[in-house]
Parts: C-alpha cells; sequence; structure tokens
C-alpha cells in the first residue's frame, strides 16, 4: 500500500511544530548556547535525528525558531488592523502599542530575541542562506511600513518626508530595546516602571513622526 503524500505532509508539518515549539520553550528559557540539539529532541520527542533531518545544525534550528515565533505573533497582532480601516497615524501607533503588549504577554518572545541576537552574533561564519527565513521577517516588515508609508501619503497623518525604513528602523530598534532590557531583567536603577517608560518612548515617537499627537 503507498502512503498518502497528504498524510505524510500533515506528520512532517506536526513534528515541525513540535521542534520548533520545544526550541523556543527551550532557548528562551536557559539561552541557546546552553541547550543541546538532544534536549529539543527529548522536549518535542523526537528522535535527535530527527531534528537533525529538518535543521541540520544549531544555527539552522535557532534561526527557524526565531522566524517561527515572529511571524506567529506578528500574524495575530496585525489581524486588527487589516481586517479594518485606520489611518495611517492610528497603524504606526498601533505598531508601537505592540511593543507594550509584547512586554506584557510575550517575554518569552524578548527574552529569546535578546539571546537569539547575541547567539548569531558570537556564532562564526554564519552561512547567509542560514540567516535568510529570519531576513524574510523583516522584508515583511518593511513592506507594510511601505504600505503605511502610501497610506500616508493620501491621507496626511503620518510625515513623509522620512522615508518607511528610517521610521521602521529607529521605531523598532527603540522600542524593542526598551521593551527587552525590562523582559530580560536589565533594569539599572530602583523604583522603574517599565510600561510607564515605554509608553512615554511610544508617545515620543508619535510626536516625531504623525502630523497630530491626537490620532
Amino acid at each position: 500500500m503507498s502512503a498518502n503524500p497528504e498524510l505524510m505532509t500533515l506528520q512532517k508539518e506536526v513534528t515541525q511544530q513540535l521542534i520548533l515549539e520545544a526550541g523556543f520553550r527551550l532557548f528562551a528559557e536557559q539561552t541557546i548556547e546552553k541547550v543541546k540539539m538532544t534536549e529539543v529532541a527529548d522536549a518535542a520527542g523526537v528522535g535527535v535525528a530527527t531534528v537533525y533531518r529538518y535543521y541540520s545544525t544549531k544555527p539552522k534550528l535557532a534561526v527557524a525558531v526565531s522566524a517561527w515565533a515572529w511571524e506567529t505573533y506578528l500574524k495575530e497582532a496585525f489581524r486588527r488592523i487589516d481586517t479594518q480601516y485606520f489611518t495611517a497615524a492610528e497603524k504606526f501607533a498601533y505598531f508601537l502599542d505592540s511593543f507594550l503588549d509584547l512586554y506584557r504577554n510575550h517575554r518569552a518572545l524578548l527574552r529569546y530575541n535578546q539571546f537569539f541576537n547575541v547567539y548569531i552574533e558570537n556564532e562564526k561564519n554564519v552561512p547567509s542562506d542560514t540567516v535568510r527565513p529570519f531576513l524574510a521577517v523583516i522584508d515583511a516588515l518593511t513592506e507594510r511600513f511601505d504600505a503605511l508609508h502610501r497610506s500616508a501619503q493620501q491621507d496626511g497623518t503620518l510625515r513623509t518626508d522620512v522615508p518607511a525604513k528610517k521610521m521602521l528602523l529607529s521605531s523598532l530598534h527603540l522600542m524593542l530595546a526598551a521593551a527587552t532590557r525590562y523582559a530580560v531583567g536589565l533594569v539599572y536603577t530602583d523604583g522603574s516602571d517599565p510600561e510607564r517608560e515605554l509608553i512615554l518612548l511610544k508617545n515620543m515617537l508619535l510626536r516625531e513622526y504623525t502630523r497630530s499627537a491626537e490620532i
């Protein structure tokens, strides 16, 4: 009896999902460097040979986990603005609010992202094709900001004299760095209020890039 191609595809997808989820959970808890591929296999309930069949090196697994985690989060985060009408400024504010949501509800993702950046930075000679899945997430976000910029040219609620990529990168770097600092416990002064500081930073960016502070 020949194998059912659809069933085999489904089984592969389920196995891959189990590996990604296990990798994310372990990497976010312990850092990527400390986790062995055998531990990921055990947590996923598969053999280590299976993990290597899907991801031949730890960097490939780490990149795949990062791309999967961010794609999953962003798809859900932008679901509302993709199905309703918002001005360009409102979409930009929504984007900034996503970093507050990350801090409040998805700190494991922020921790993983920090560990991922350190790991990739310290790894030597990671092939460019290995990091391509992660770069594809950035490309998708860049395309979204390009569309935001075009929308701003129509409704005038967002500055258009600033290139879309510059607006994205400055906002992304500032908000993500601040949210991550609190998520991983890098707080240098007593009595700080993470959410208040994130809201302050959000409002500063809104004043910088929107035509009106009232959106």
